[in-house]
């Protein structure tokens, strides 16, 4: 079993809802990806060449400031669950987690490093993906984070640079600042508005992308996006930034005019939607993981109009993550698949409430 005791707050202290809109936009996260000059890509790379990218990093990550108080990770040495687990925290992605089964067990090079609100993953598409994640809309605070880890493994490792393309990367649509961006945001009144598919064709139009709650290739559930930019090649990441800041700023506006349209036009209809999701999580004896994002999504849209009281949207966060099949095989003893998962998850979602939620 993955000791997370290791990592401060589990890697969980983007979770606290401290960070600035935070009863909208769930999580503020940058990557930034990086490769060592002179050595093939990951997808390319040998096993051997694999492994030298890991000793280099290990070596840079432990004369690192973040590397002083974190913590290392090999997922060649981690069952599958446990993998799973480091992926439902976002604190690795799914390539990395998949890893270890593509490239075969004790081969792959996959890693992650673990520092608080920083981390670096390890032969993932790139050699290096850096990342910063921190709780609300708080795009300055994780990228100066992240400048810093940058900076520091910089000076210490011999990362691939083109004095016309910047950063040299694996997939050409991350060239130039290597710099990813995204937001985890819920937006039900868009939803329930039908606003939202105007809103989602804008951002295709401005150079940002949507995705699901787990980035490529996910379904969006519970009414979470994750919004980004597009493209790094040719602009700053001051620019990249500043772009997607002010997007996601209307975003927001956007979702918290429709909460208030719902509110003045339907009250009757949105108090008993967010009571009736609301009952059945403090009731139900079983229920899929998608069941459970619908449900906490109309208590969340019921906490952030202050339908419900007395329910923290941190306690909300920690659902959201805790109600996930490893965390749930975790917390129970059990494969993650085993279908007593939907009762267990239920169970926890139940003693939560009763701990941390008002009465009914």
């Amino acid at each position: 079993m993955i000791d997370l005791t290791l990592i401060p707050d589990g890697g969980l202290a983007w979770l606290d809802a401290s960070g600035p809109l935070a009863h909208v936009v769930l999580s503020t996260r940058i990557r930034l990806a990086r490769n060592l000059a002179g050595v093939p890509f990951t997808v390319r790379a040998r096993e051997g060449e694999r492994r030298h990218v890991l000793d280099a990093v290990d070596d840079a990550w432990q004369r690192s400031a973040a590397g002083k108080g974190g913590a290392r990770f090999l997922l060649d040495q981690l069952e599958p669950g446990d993998r799973q687990l480091l992926h439902e925290r976002h604190l690795i992605s799914k390539e990395l987690a998949g890893a270890v089964v593509e490239r075969g067990s004790g081969g792959s090079g996959a890693a992650v490093f673990l520092a608080g609100s920083v981390g670096a993953m390890v032969n993932e598409e790139d050699h290096l993906r850096l990342q910063s994640i921190q709780s609300g809309f708080a795009l300055p605070q994780a990228y100066a984070a992240l400048e810093r880890l940058d900076a520091e493994l910089g000076a210490l490792l011999p990362f691939a640079f083109h004095h016309e393309f910047g950063y040299l990367t694996a997939c050409p649509t991350n060239a130039g600042t290597g710099l990813r961006a995204s937001v985890l945001i819920h937006l039900p009144g868009l939803v329930l508005t039908k606003e939202i598919s105007k809103v989602l064709q804008g951002l295709t139009q401005v150079g940002l992308t949507f995705r699901g709650l787990y980035g490529e290739g996910s379904e969006v559930v519970g009414n979470f996006f994750q919004l980004s930019n597009q493209t790094t090649l040719g602009k700053s990441e001051d620019e990249l930034l500043d772009h997607l800041g002010k997007i996601v700023r209307q975003v927001v506006a956007y979702e918290e005019q429709a909460r208030q349209v719902l509110l003045r036009d339907a009250p009757t209809i949105i108090e008993d939607k967010v009571w009736r999701a609301y009952g059945l999580l403090r009731y139900a004896r079983s229920f899929s993981f998608d069941e459970a994002m619908n449900l906490l999504s109309g208590v969340r849209l019921g906490v952030g109009l202050k339908l419900i009281p007395g329910l923290s949207v941190y306690t909300l966060n920690k659902l959201l993550i805790f109600t996930q099949p490893a965390h749930l095989a975790a917390l129970a003893a059990r494969a993650s698949n085993d279908p007593e998962v939907r009762a267990a998850r239920a169970t926890y979602v139940r003693r939560l409430l009763d701990e941390e939620a008002a009465p009914a």
